[in-house]
């Protein structure tokens, strides 16, 4: 997920292989940590809503398509147990990330950060929020309450 954040910020765009490799995670790590069939199907099922939710977001054009994944990707780990939790937390840091870069925008930048070509695109007007940074950090807000981090660290 910080690895999804990161590069969202820097090149506006969340590659289909970081979704991937976080749904083809999911299997295993359930595996692992002895999780029951009836967990295993509802966590499928809050990936799948969530999934749903994203495509149309995106279709309006509220959300990327990498942002729309991503969540889905989220919402298959945390399951519905902790998924009202985990957007409530995503609004919060898509708040804060959104005042922050409005703000960011409303100043010339250094020139230091002229060359830089992520920073830029962050200041131009016409451009979006990145808002896998804020899915991100939602989720690694939330981990430590949820089974995957008391069952690896038992």
């Amino acid at each position: 997920m910080a690895f999804a954040g990161s590069i969202d910020l820097l090149t506006m765009t969340i590659p289909n292989r970081v979704s991937l490799a976080l749904v083809a995670a999911f299997p295993v790590a359930a595996a692992l940590i002895g999780m029951d069939w009836m967990t295993f199907a509802s966590h499928l099922g809050a990936g799948a809503l969530m999934l749903a939710v994203g495509i149309g977001t995106f279709a309006r054009g509220w959300l990327g398509g990498g942002d729309a994944k991503l969540l889905a990707a989220a919402a298959l780990w945390l399951g519905f147990e902790h998924l009202a939790g985990y957007l409530l937390l995503v609004a919060i840091a898509g708040g804060a990330l959104a005042l922050l870069i409005l703000s960011y925008r409303n100043w010339v930048p250094p020139a230091w950060m002229l060359g830089q070509p992520w920073a830029m695109r962050l200041h131009d007007r016409k451009v979006g929020i990145p808002y896998g940074v804020a899915l991100a950090a939602a989720a690694l807000w939330i981990y430590p309450s949820t089974p995957w981090f008391t069952g690896f660290a038992a």
